[in-house]
């Protein structure tokens, strides 16, 4: 893996964990550092890991945006800032590798945004979510995207409008993490959730991540029109066909690369 200077980047076994690590800028995002973020998935989306852990390193998981390199900047150069920010959300979709948010303290703003670009997500019951733009001068657009599509029209329109943090346990309720846990046992809830949603066929369940952000949000007729093409092409893959022959023979599956 690289050397980076605004994250850590460590491989254990099948699994690589990229830690933001700005602690002393509560882990907001310059420029320099999403193109960071974004060049370890990159990076990461090339190698044969299974999983991605996206964590912060001190006491907030990510605060959002750096408003001093924003501030700094004119029109088209905050456009940059915000199209690098989204390219970084929409290929943490992408990449192959299911990805979880290990989440403590406060994800706020593009925080939270990386929080609901993450496939899965586990919180600390001291974790707290926010969309401050609505209480302040800047609003929320972008990172309201990925959010309004975990939570829904009315959950979205509160956390946003307000500005306020919702606790863990109601981000829970709302569908924007999978799980909140104490504190000391944030990291094992992490490692058991990632190690039951990478088991089977690395290269199928790439295949259906991808699918199903393809289908998403669109109308359910072109949804299953996406899906039947797929899943049909996909029973003649090796995966799938030593799935159904270990099935049938009754024996553990030995998946292909």
């Amino acid at each position: 893996m690289a050397e980076y200077e605004h994250i850590l980047v460590k491989r254990d076994d099948a699994t690589v964990t990229i830690t933001m690590n700005r602690a002393a800028r509560r882990n907001s995002l310059s420029e320099a550092h999403l193109a960071e973020l974004l060049a370890a998935f990159e990076e990461t989306a090339a190698t044969d890991a299974t999983g991605i852990v996206l964590a912060g390193a001190g006491p907030v998981f990510s605060a959002g945006h750096d408003f001093g390199d924003v501030a700094a900047r004119d029109h088209d150069g905050v456009r940059r800032l915000l199209t690098l920010c989204t390219r970084l959300m929409r290929t943490m979709e992408s990449v192959p590798q299911v990805v979880i948010a290990r989440v403590h303290g406060l994800a706020t703003a593009a925080g939270c945004q990386l929080v609901a670009s993450c496939d899965l997500a586990v919180a600390a019951e001291s974790a707290g979510f926010a969309l401050p733009g609505g209480k302040g001068g800047w609003f929320c657009h972008t990172p309201a995207v990925p959010v309004a599509r975990a939570i829904g029209r009315k959950r979205l329109m509160e956390l946003a409008l307000t500005g306020d943090v919702v606790d863990a346990a109601t981000a829970l309720e709302w569908g924007l993490v999978n799980r909140v846990v104490p504190d000391a046992e944030l990291d094992s809830a992490v490692t058991d959730l990632l190690a039951r949603a990478t088991r089977g066929s690395r290269a199928s369940k790439a295949l259906g991540k991808q699918t199903l952000y393809a289908q998403l949000d669109r109308p359910e007729a072109d949804a299953y029109a996406i899906a039947v093409e797929v899943m049909a092409a996909a029973s003649q893959t090796p995966a799938a066909r030593e799935g159904m022959a270990a099935f049938l023979e009754k024996r553990k599956p030995e998946w292909p690369a």
